[in-house]
This record gives C-alpha cells, sequence and structure tokens, in this order.
C-alpha cells in the first residue's frame, strides 16, 4: 500500500532534481515522540536527519521503522552515536553538510530523554546534585548546542522551525520527577530565549506540551499507570494522548501557515489541561 501524501504540501520538495529539498534534523528519532513525528514529515516529503543512541539488541526494530520512513520516497540519514558529546554534534553536522549542503533543515526537532528519576528522600538512592546536572544537560541545554551548532553551520532553512517536547511537570511536582521537572522548566526558557534572539535570521522555537503519552520515557517513571489513569480520567475525550497526535501538531508547525507562531508553550491534550 503506497501512504506517500506529500504531493499536496510542495514546499518541503525541491526541483526535479532535488535542488531545495528541506530536511527535518530529529534529535532521539528512533523510538517515541520523535519516530512518530520523523514518520509524520516524511510522509509529507520533508527528508530526515535521525540522531539516536539505541544498543544493538534495538537496531533490529528501528531498521524496521527508518526502512517505513525511507518507503515514504524520502532521503534518510541516521547517526547512532551519543549526540551529547560535542565532538559527536561536530562529526555529525560536518557530515550532513557534506551530504545535503547548506540552509536545507526546514526543522530541528528535540526529543530527548535522558535523565534521572529519584526521590529526594528514600532509603535508598536519592537524588543527587550530579542527577540534576546530567538532567538538565541532556533535556534542556543540549537544545540550545545543537540550535547553535547548525545555526553556526549555516544548516537552517531560511523560514526554519525549532520544536522541542516538554510536560506537565513542568509546573507540577512529581514525586521522582524533580530532576526532570527542573530540566523541562530549563527547556521553556531557553525555548523563548532562541524564539526571541534567533527570529531575526527566520528561526521559530516553540515548545509542545502533550498529555501523557504511553511511550518507553514514561514508562520509566514510578507510578506510570497512575499518571495514564489520570489523563484519561481528566481528558474531555477520555483518551490518552498518542504520538501520532503530537506528530500532527508537530507538522502543523512546520508549515508556512505557522510562521507567525513563536516563543510558545503549545498544550497538546485534546483539552486534558481544562480539568
Amino acid at each position: 500500500m503506497n501512504n506517500k501524501v506529500y504531493k499536496d504540501f510542495s514546499p518541503f520538495q525541491g526541483n526535479a532534481k532535488g535542488k531545495g529539498d528541506l530536511w527535518a534534523l530529529v534529535l532521539g528519532g528512533s523510538t517515541g515522540l520523535g519516530l512518530a513525528t520523523a514518520k509524520k514529515l516524511a510522509q509529507h516529503g520533508m527528508h530526515i536527519i535521525i540522531v539516536h543512541r539505541n544498543r544493538k539488541s534495538e537496531l533490529e526494530q528501528i531498521e524496521h521503522d527508518f526502512k517505513e520512513i525511507e518507503d515514504q520516497g524520502v532521503k534518510l540519514l541516521s547517526f547512532n552515536v551519543d549526540l551529547l558529546r560535542p565532538e559527536k554534534r561536530e562529526e555529525v553536522l560536518t557530515e550532513v553538510k557534506n551530504k545535503i549542503g547548506g540552509k536545507c533543515i526546514k526543522a530541528l526537532i528535540h526529543s530527548i530523554a535522558k535523565g534521572n528519576l529519584k526521590p529526594m528522600t528514600d532509603a535508598g538512592q536519592t537524588l543527587k546534585n550530579d542527577d540534576f546536572h546530567l538532567t538538565i544537560d541532556a533535556m534542556a541545554i543540549s537544545l540550545y548546542d545543537w540550535v547553535s551548532a547548525v545555526f553556526e553551520k549555516e544548516l537552517f532553512a531560511d523560514d526554519a522551525r525549532v520544536l522541542s517536547f516538554t510536560s506537565e511537570g513542568n509546573t507540577k511536582a512529581w514525586k521522582n520527577y524533580a530532576a526532570v521537572s527542573a530540566a523541562k522548566a530549563a527547556l521553556e526558557a531557553i525555548t523563548r530565549s532562541i524564539a526571541l534572539e534567533f527570529a531575526p535570521y527566520g528561526i521559530k522555537a516553540n515548545c509542545l506540551q502533550p498529555g501523557a503519552v504511553d511511550t518507553q520515557s514514561l514508562r520509566m517513571i514510578p507510578g506510570h499507570e497512575q499518571i495514564i489513569k489520570h489523563s484519561r480520567e481528566r481528558n474531555p475525550f477520555n483518551r490518552i494522548t498518542t504520538a501520532q497526535d503530537v506528530a500532527n501538531v508537530v507538522y502543523l508547525l512546520c508549515k508556512e501557515e505557522a510562521a507567525w507562531i513563536n516563543g510558545c508553550i503549545i498544550p497538546v491534550n485534546g483539552g486534558e489541561h481544562l480539568n
């Protein structure tokens, strides 16, 4: 079955020789929200770059998912590296520029979920200062590191979008979530500053705040079953948010018509925040 639908959205495609094609750089794009986003953008003709970090035991499924992206008729570059290491970031972006040229990255999607989920008080292992640093560096500061590096290499397209994923834990206290909560608050602050300071270069930055999505990352949170149950009960549609729901909004924000949305924290939860 041919699922290609990008012909209705020609701005992502260049001419017959591939000149002017646009790409999405997805950080953490092998699972969850990042993967769903990569698949959605590929369906609409955007070429995909995925930077991820996975074990050998996970690669068979990942290769299957990546083939689904390529089956949409787009090009795919993937890098299984530690994207938090500066030298790896430099290697990836140098190779990207050599292969696709400059001013081609339409969207930078930050979907990095790496942090510590430890309690502040417990008889066992408790949250330490280093845990905050690791989590905030990975889930917040890395957004600026990558935006800055892509900008310096002149890889951003003229009308580029920077999108990342926050959570309701940005303002609410959940047990064992302190480090991630701090990271999400920092991510939103960094996004607002990117939106302000990179605007003269045509770059817009926004955070999406999904409701609870049943992903590997959510399942790592102690008590995630209750989070899902509570989200479903609060939601006007009596269901939780899906990764596809979130990917659909990413796609909308990458369209030309969304160019005036900048510096926002946007709920993507079907109205769950109303209750």
